[in-house]
This record gives structure tokens, C-alpha cells and sequence, in this order.
């Protein structure tokens, strides 16, 4: 999953795993799993180990049974290397990746985003509408296959098209 902050990608995935009998792997969740809200450090070193765990546990999950979906969600993938490192990992397992870039418009993921930190319903305490400007602004384009999925429409037609594109 891929995409800049608040374009529901945690939705997106959750849904998807929830039908496809996948298995979502959360970055923010897992960080929460391994260091105390001292230790939390929102750098890129952190989140780089973070995901490497994230890998390492889908070739685990995806060695008891290769057929299963893995999400890798909580990361927006904004940097070329990091695409590369999952889809590396993918390859390496034969297995068959996908990627999946939500979109939407800025409004709606500032909403999104407000809504979260006001409800204090996403555990990344750094999430802000000044963190997706960030990351925004170093954003590279995904050059490998991807599908866009616009999630400025309803979540029911985002999941179809997801679905059609794993297929």
C-alpha cells in the first residue's frame, strides 16, 4: 500500500485482508510492539528497521502458505528504495506483488487527518496535516507497476477495483 498520509490506505488494507484472507502488517503497529513511546523515533532509520521486520515477517507468514495476501500498510513508500526493497523481497520469495497507491484530494486527506488526530484514533503520534506536506514534497514517483485507486470515492468501489487489480 502506498501513498502519502490520510489517503486511506489502513482502511484500504484492512478491507482487503479481511476478504482476501490476507494478513495486514502495520508499521505503526509494530513499532508500538517494539519500543516504549520513549524509544519511539519517527526518522527514517526507525521506519526502515520497522519495514525490514515487516518483510521479514511476510516471507515467514508467506513461507507456511505462499497463496496468502500480504498488505505492507503505514508506509507511503515515498522513496524509490523502499519499493524496491519490498518488491525485491517479493521476488526473492517468487512471489507475485502488487502495488497499490491511494490517492486523494488534499482536502479530503487533510479531513482525514484532523479527524484522526482529534479522535487520537492512529497510533503515529507525528501524524499531521505538516507531515503530509513533508512528505509530499519528497515524494518519488512510483515508476514501477502500480494501480491508483482514488479514494475519494466510496470505500465499496475502492475495494472492487483493489480487488480486480489483485486478481
Amino acid at each position: 500500500m502506498a501513498g502519502l498520509p490520510g489517503t486511506g490506505k489502513t482502511t484500504l488494507a484492512r478491507e482487503l485482508a479481511n476478504r482476501t484472507r490476507g494478513r495486514l502488517l502495520s508499521k505503526d503497529e509494530i513499532r508500538h510492539a517494539l519500543f516504549t513511546n520513549d524509544e519511539v523515533e519517527y526518522a527514517t532509520r526507525q521506519d526502515d528497521f520497522c519495514l525490514q521486520i515487516m518483510l521479514e515477517t511476510a516471507a515467514y507468514l508467506l513461507g507456511k502458505d505462499s497463496l496468502r495476501s500480504i498488505f505492507l500498510d503505514g508506509r507511503p513508500f515515498s522513496r524509490r528504495y523502499q519499493i524496491e526493497n519490498a518488491v525485491n523481497t517479493a521476488e526473492r520469495l517468487h512471489q507475485k506483488w502488487r502495488i497499490l497507491e491511494c490517492a486523494c484530494s488534499e482536502e479530503v486527506a487533510k479531513a482525514r487527518i484532523e479527524e484522526q488526530a482529534s479522535s487520537k484514533t492512529h497510533p503515529a503520534s507525528n501524524r499531521n496535516y505538516n507531515l503530509y506536506r513533508e512528505v509530499q514534497s519528497r515524494f518519488e514517483i512510483i515508476t514501477v507497476p502500480k494501480v491508483v485507486i482514488d479514494t475519494n470515492e466510496p470505500l465499496e468501489i475502492c475495494i472492487r477495483k483493489a480487488l480486480a487489480a489483485l486478481r
